[in-house]
C-alpha cells in the first residue's frame, strides 16, 4: 500500500525541525564547554547550556516550518513535483478528476524521490563554531590562561593587616600606611579546588599551587621586596599595587620589606609557607591470596576486587603481569599490561575495580608462574604520583615427574647424591616413631628400611677412614648377634664387597673362568720375608691414619652404627635409637679430639700519661646517676577488685548492683584465661561466679566460697628486697666466736 502524500510532508517537516534543534544544541554546547574549562564547575556549564539553548531557540524558532513551507521548499528543489505538492494538502473531495490524477502522480514521485533532498540546515557551521569554543577552552585550561577566573566566588575573610616596623628604630618619620593586602591561592587544575582569596598571609596549599601577593600603600614608596629563605625578590608595581607571583614547591618562611622615598626601610613579621604533598593513590586488594596454585585440570582463573582511592582523583589503573617459563638458565619472561574488566573513570577519588585473569588465555603451561601487581597513577602534573601493590603469585603445578624404570638385566647405581649425618638420622628416626600410628604398616616398614640403608651408607663412609670399607662387614659379624635366618646368609657372603649389589663391576665378571693363582702350597701360606719391615696400610689393624685411641673410638662408633642399622632393618626403630645416640657421641668425641685449643690473649690497655698519673685531679670526672621508678603491671586487676567487693557485700549484707555484675563478669574472664592450664581446679569457682552475675538470690556462704576461690587463684606476691635487722647481744657474739674457734 502506497503511503499518502500528506504523511510524506509531515515526516519531512519533522526532519526539518530535528535538524534545527540539533543546530541549536551545537551552538549552545560550545560556550558551555568553554565555561567548564574556565571555571571547572559543571553547574556553571549546565546553566550556560540551558541559557544558550533558550536564547538561540527564540531567534531560530525551530517550530516555525509548517506544511505549506515544506510544500513550497519541495516544489523549489524537486522538479518531478511539478509545483503540485500543494494538492497533497487538500482533501480528495475538493479535487477534480484531473487534480486527483495529478495528486496520485506527485505522491508516487515523492515516495521515490523524497530522500534525494535534505531539509535546510547549517550543521557544519554549528559544528565548526562548537569546535572553536572547545579548542579555545582547551588552550586556556592546558596553559593556565585566565586561571584567576576559576571559582573565585568565595567570600573574602576579614582583613588582617600586615604590621610594618622600621628597621632603624631611632629614625622617627611618618610611616606609609598599608591600604590593602591580598593573597590569592590558585590550586593546580587537576585538584578541582577553587581558588582562594584571603588577607591572611599564612600560606598552606597543595604543592604546585600558584600564589599571588598584592599589597597597596596610601603613598608612593621607593621599592617593595619579598624576603624568603635569605633571598630577596622585588615586587612589581602595577595599577593595583605591588604584586608578586610564585609557584609553591617547598615550605619555609617569608616577610615583606619596603623602603619609602626618604630611604627608611620597614619590615614585616615572618609568615609561614606550608606545602601539602599530594599523596599517592592507595591500593587495597580483597579476595586474593598472596600465592595461588592450580592443578592442570582445574579452572585456572583468578578473580579479585581492587579499591583505589586518591585525595584528588585517579588517572589510570592497570595490572603489570609477568609470565615465567622454563627454569635455570633457560628461563624466559614475558611481561604484559592488563586492563581491568571495569571501566576506569578518570578523575574519580574512589574506584572499585574487578578483574578475572584466565591463565589459559595467557598461554601458560604446567610449571609456568605468573607474577602480577597493580599500579595506579593520580592526576598530578607534570609527573603523576605512582603507587603499586604487593606482588601476587600464581603457578600451574607440574605434576609430571621423571620415573626411571630398570630392567632385571641392567645394573643401577642406588648410591645417593649426599650422605645423611648421624644427627639427621636420629631426627628422622624420632619422627618415624612419632608418626607410627598415622602410617600404614607397609609405609612404616618401607621408611624404616630406607633409614637402615642411609645408616649403612654413613657407616661405609666412615669405614673409608679405617681402610676397611670392603672388609668391615665381615669383621663385625663376629661381634653382632644376627637373626638365624640371616646369619647363615651373611657368612656365605662375608667376604664380598657390601657395595657390589649397587655398582657395575665389569672387571670381575669373568673371574670364575680365570686360572686361580697358587697362593697356598702344601696347605701353607707363602711367607713374605719383608713383612716384618714394612707398614701395610691395606691392613686395617696396621693402618696409621689415626692414633690407637681414635681408632678404637671410631671402631666403636662403627659397631654402634652396625647395630643401629640392624634394628632399623628389623622395623624396630625404638631399639635403634640408643645405638644411634652412642654413635653420635663417639663421633663428636673424635671431632673434638682433633681440635687445637689456644690460650686467650689478654686485654692490652692503652698507655697512661705519666704527667697526669697519681696527680689526684678529678675535676674533669663527672658522676653519672640515674634514678628511675619501675612499676610492675598489675596482674588480674578485676579479681583483686572482686575479692574486696565480696568482702564488703558479706560484711554489709548489701544487694548486688549492675556495676558489681559487670565487675564479676570481668573477673570471670580473667579466671577463665587462667583456668585454661588447670580447668578442674577453678571450675567450681567459675560456676559460682557465673551464678552471682545472674539475677538469683545468693547466700553469704556462696559469696564466701567464691571469695576464697578467687583468693587462691591470685599468684603469691613476691616480697620486696629489704635489709633485715638482727638483734644481737654480747653473749651471742661470744658464743659465735667460740664456735668458730673450735670448728
Amino acid at each position: 500500500m502506497m503511503e499518502s502524500g500528506g504523511k510524506i510532508l509531515v515526516r519531512f517537516k519533522k526532519r526539518w525541525q530535528l535538524m534545527l534543534w540539533i543546530e541549536i544544541l551545537l551552538y549552545a554546547l560550545g560556550p558551555a564547554i568553554l565555561v567548564y574549562f574556565l571555571f571547572l564547575n559543571p553547574v556553571f556549564s549546565v546553566i550556560t547550556l540551558v541559557f544558550g539553548i533558550a536564547l538561540i531557540t527564540v531567534f531560530m524558532k525551530p517550530w516555525k516550518p509548517g506544511l505549506k513551507k515544506v510544500s513550497s521548499y519541495i516544489d523549489q528543489h524537486l522538479d518531478v513535483a511539478e509545483y503540485s505538492t500543494g494538492l497533497l494538502l487538500l482533501p480528495e473531495e475538493q479535487l477534480s478528476s484531473l487534480a486527483k490524477l495529478q495528486q496520485h502522480k506527485v505522491t508516487k514521485q515523492l515516495v521515490d524521490k523524497i530522500k534525494t533532498i535534505k531539509p535546510p540546515s547549517h550543521l557544519l557551521r554549528g559544528s565548526t563554531i562548537m569546535g572553536l569554543f572547545i579548542f579555545t577552552g582547551f588552550l586556556i585550561h592546558q596553559f593556565h590562561i585566565l586561571d584567576h577566573l576559576q571559582r573565585s566566588q568565595e567570600p573574602k575573610t576579614q582583613p588582617e593587616e600586615i604590621i610594618f616596623k622600621p628597621v632603624d628604630s631611632i629614625i622617627s618619620t611618618q610611616q606609609p600606611r598599608l591600604e590593602s593586602q591580598l593573597l590569592t591561592i590558585q590550586y593546580p587544575a587537576y585538584t578541582g579546588k577553587p581558588s582562594l582569596k584571603t588577607s591572611k598571609m599564612e600560606v598552606k596549599a597543595v604543592e604546585g599551587s600558584r600564589l599571588f601577593w598584592e599589597i597597596k600603600f596610601d603613598t608612593k614608596i621607593k621599592s617593595v621586596n619579598m624576603e624568603s629563605m635569605e633571598n630577596s625578590y622585588p615586587m612589581k608595581l602595577t595599577d593595583d599595587g605591588y604584586i608578586r607571583t610564585s609557584i609553591l614547591n617547598t615550605s619555609g618562611f617569608y616577610n615583606f620589606k619596603f623602603t619609602d622615598m626618604q630611604g627608611v626601610s620597614y619590615a614585616s613579621d615572618l609568615y609561614s609557607i606550608e606545602v601539602i604533598k599530594d599523596k599517592s593513590p592507595d591500593i587495597k586488594i580483597t579476595d586474593l591470596k598472596q600465592f595461588t596454585s592450580f592443578s592442570y585440570d582445574e579452572n585456572k582463573r583468578i578473580t579479585f576486587t581492587t579499591s583505589v582511592t586518591d585525595d584528588f582523583g585517579v588517572a589510570e589503573v592497570y595490572i603489570i603481569a609477568t609470565v615465567s617459563k622454563g627454569s635455570g638458565e633457560s628461563v624466559k619472561f614475558r611481561e604484559e599490561k592488563l586492563d581491568f574488566d571495569s571501566k576506569v573513570f578518570r578523575g574519580r577519588k574512589n574506584l572499585s575495580l574487578s578483574k578475572k585473569i584466565d591463565l589459559d588465555q595467557m598461554n601458560m603451561e604446567p610449571g609456568d608462574e605468573l607474577y602480577f601487581y597493580i599500579e595506579a597513577l593520580d592526576l598530578k602534573q607534570p609527573k603523576p604520583n605512582t603507587s603499586r601493590s604487593e606482588t601476587f603469585f600464581a603457578v600451574i603445578k607440574d605434576t609430571i615427574s621423571d620415573e626411571f624404570a630398570v630392567e632385571g638385566t641392567m645394573g643401577v647405581d642406588l648410591m645417593p647424591d649426599y650422605f645423611r649425618s648421624q644427627r639427621q638420622l636420629i631426627i628422622d628416626t624420632e619422627k618415624l616413631i612419632k608418626d607410627k600410628l598415622k602410617l600404614s604398616e607397609k609405609d612404616f616398614k618401607f621408611k624404616s628400611n630406607e633409614l637402615g640403608f642411609d645408616q649403612k651408607v654413613l657407616r661405609l663412609k666412615y669405614s673409608e677412614f679405617m681402610g676397611d670399607e670392603s672388609d668391615f662387614g665381615a669383621a663385625n659379624q663376629e661381634n653382632t648377634a644376627m637373626p638365624e635366618e640371616e646369619h647363615s646368609d651373611e657368612e656365605e657372603h662375608s667376604d664380598e664387597d657390601p657395595l657390589a649389589a649397587y655398582t657395575h663391576d665389569h672387571d670381575n665378571e669373568n673371574e670364575h673362568n680365570l686360572v686361580p693363582q697358587d697362593e697356598e702350597k702344601d696347605g701353607k701360606k707363602t711367607h713374605d720375608p719383608l713383612h716384618e719391615y714394612l707398614h701395610n696400610h691395606d691392613d686395617p689393624e696396621e693402618s696409621t691414619l689415626f692414633t690407637q685411641s681414635l681408632k678404637s673410638k671410631l671402631r666403636q662408633a662403627l659397631n654402634e652404627m652396625w647395630d643401629a642399622e640392624l634394628y632399623l632393618r628389623l622395623y624396630t626403630p625404638e631399639k635403634s635409637l640408643p645405638y644411634q645416640y652412642r654413635a653420635l657421641k663417639l663421633i663428636q668425641e673424635i671431632k673434638n679430639s682433633a681440635r687445637v685449643y689456644v690460650h686467650r690473649i689478654g686485654f692490652d690497655p692503652p698507655p697512661i700519661k705519666e704527667d697526669k698519673r697519681l696527680t689526684g685531679k678529678i675535676d674533669e670526672v663527672s658522676n653519672y646517676r640515674k634514678k628511675e621508678e619501675l612499676k610492675l603491671p598489675e596482674i588480674y586487676p578485676s579479681i583483686h577488685k572482686t575479692v574486696l567487693r565480696l568482702e564488703q557485700l558479706i560484711s554489709n549484707k548489701t544487694s548486688i548492683t549492675n556495676e558489681d555484675k559487670l565487675l564479676f563478669e570481668q573477673a570471670g574472664n580473667e579466671l577463665a584465661a587462667k583456668a585454661i592450664e588447670n580447668p578442674g581446679k577453678y571450675l567450681k569457682t567459675l560456676q559460682q561466679l557465673k551464678k552471682i552475675t545472674e539475677d538469683r538470690a545468693i547466700s553469704s556462704s556462696i559469696l564466701t566460697e567464691v571469695q576464697k576461690g578467687l583468693f587462691y587463684a591470685l599468684p603469691e606476691l613476691q616480697p620486696n628486697p629489704f635489709k633485715k635487722k638482727m638483734l644481737t647481744s654480747e653473749i651471742n657474739e661470744l658464743l659465735l666466736k667460740e664456735l668458730e674457734i673450735h670448728d
